[in-house]
């Protein structure tokens, strides 16, 4: 089921954002790539009307991609990790199943150019910004709102999966940590629909994959 409670809603419409096809690097809209050669720079068709964007989301993964991953990430368009990869086996498998925006955490190589600190992806309408949230000290979404700019705003480092609306127009999501357990906490990833420049997010309990009933 799909959190409730206030914790999960709608974004607001904005105007169309980013660059142009020409720039894949800030491309006006998320859609299915068309070349997958270059993971980090792929090149996007022009959007069919009000199409559904699908984006993985997932954080602390600290070298392990766990094998219920594929599953739950099947058919999106899109995976953005939210750091602590945890080395380079993780991205080439999350590569294999979508193309991959990654920024870099308190425990990766700051200087691996697949890693960025902080990502921002217009995806259907709506800006995603992600960056971990160490550089923030103890990350919460009220920190993060804070700080970034964005409809859509994603972090990681807390393992704490949350999802919090601030208003009509902006939604932070934590995705958990997909890695391993630790503490009392359930590993975990999200999954964001975007259509119509509105935004819906899952949060789906790995190991179980039972769906995030109340987070």
């Amino acid at each position: 089921m799909r959190a409730n409670g206030g914790l999960m809603g709608q974004v607001g419409q904005v105007g169309q954002v980013g660059g142009s096809p020409k720039n894949p690097r800030n491309p006006p809209y998320l859609t299915r790539p068309t070349n997958l050669t270059n993971l980090t720079n792929p090149t996007y068709p022009t959007p069919p009307t009000h199409p559904t964007y699908l984006v993985g989301l997932i954080a602390d993964t600290h070298g392990l991609l766990r094998p219920e991953v594929p599953q739950v990430f099947a058919g999106v368009d899109l995976i953005v990790h939210a750091g602590d990869v945890g080395g380079s086996a993780v991205l080439r498998g999350l590569s294999a199943i979508a193309p991959v925006e990654a920024v870099f955490g308190n425990v990766d190589d700051p200087h691996d150019p697949r890693l960025a600190a902080e990502r921002t992806i217009p995806v259907g309408g709506l800006l995603l910004h992600v960056s971990h949230g160490h550089e923030v000290g103890r990350p919460t979404p009220e920190r993060i709102l804070a700080r970034y700019a964005g409809d859509i705003l994603v972090f990681g480092h807390t393992h704490r999966a949350v999802v919090v609306r601030d208003g009509p127009a902006r939604l932070v999501i934590n995705p958990g940590a997909a890695g391993p357990k630790r503490f009392d906490l359930q590993p975990s990833v999200a999954r964001l629909t975007v259509k119509s420049g509105a935004a819906d997010v899952e949060i789906i309990l790995l190991g179980s994959l039972k769906r995030g009933a109340g987070l």
